[in-house]
């Protein structure tokens, strides 16, 4: 049975993945920086992590919990494809990861073509210095649509609770990896690239050139990039310009991070 302490320690989890996950990615990049650093990262962390905790106030009001009923009634039901196809446990995990990741990949890729969409998201493409705290940056706006469009998914594929609370870790996880500020030596980066999306793939979706900026979407698996058409090699003269061409100087400020999409 689902209740409130499950939801409780659903989110106590989920917390503790994103935080271990942030530090762990801040001290590498702290060791190991692919790039100089030209904004405070005191400023950066604290922006960012005041954005992430107005989203996490916000969602866990508005949908956090519902979605994770939702989740919980759909399995209890077998409703959903992961109820009809009935797999053990293990395999539904990882299937449910995977369908998540694709998901992601293609809500991604409407936000950069669907205009509305994209003047939340574009909030997230302001920042010129990718790194960990990048992966917080993301407007109020934006997140609620994707808890909408994320409902979707879940009455479609039906996961339980647990499985969506793997999904949203993996992915969480797998963001805070390739917006870090390191750079995999160049062999590891040639076995990786084509399984998993690396800090130096990712960064290039982050240039000012919209080559690269219109491309490399996938977020765990770059598989659906070379799948769907829209992989890009990076470039490192076009990686040396991060942002947008309009991006503000003070980017990190409450107008770009709040206020720019109804400007």
């Amino acid at each position: 049975m689902y209740n409130e302490a499950m939801i409780r320690w659903i989110f106590r989890a989920k917390f503790g993945t994103l935080m271990a996950g942030l530090s762990g990615f801040f001290l590498l990049e702290t060791r190991y920086p692919a790039r100089e650093w030209t904004t405070a990262r005191g400023e950066r962390l604290l922006s960012h992590a005041l954005l992430a905790l107005l989203n996490s106030i916000l969602l866990a009001i508005l949908t956090r919990g519902a979605l994770l009923l939702l989740a919980a009634k759909l399995e209890a039901r077998g409703w959903g494809l992961m109820g009809v196809l009935g797999l053990p446990g293990p395999v539904s995990f990882l299937l449910s990861i995977a369908a998540y990741d694709c998901f992601t990949y293609w809500w991604h890729r409407a936000n950069h073509r669907v205009p509305l969409l994209w003047r939340f998201h574009r909030v997230h493409h302001l920042d010129t210095h990718v790194d960990a705290t990048t992966s917080l940056r993301f407007h109020p706006g934006e997140l609620l649509l994707s808890e909408a469009v994320k409902a979707l998914w879940l009455l479609a594929w039906g996961p339980g609770p647990y499985a969506l609370a793997a999904c949203e870790a993996a992915v969480t996880l797998a963001a805070q990896f390739h917006h870090a500020n390191i750079d995999l030596p160049d062999a590891a980066e040639r076995r990786l690239r084509p399984l998993v999306m690396t800090p130096r793939v990712h960064t290039a979706h982050h240039t000012v050139t919209e080559r690269t900026r219109d491309a490399n979407f996938a977020t765990i698996a770059s598989v659906w990039d070379r799948l769907f058409g829209t992989f890009a090699e990076p470039d490192a003269e076009e990686s040396r310009s991060l942002g947008l061409p309009e991006t503000p100087q003070n980017y990190l400020g409450p107008e770009s991070l709040l206020l720019s999409p109804f400007q």
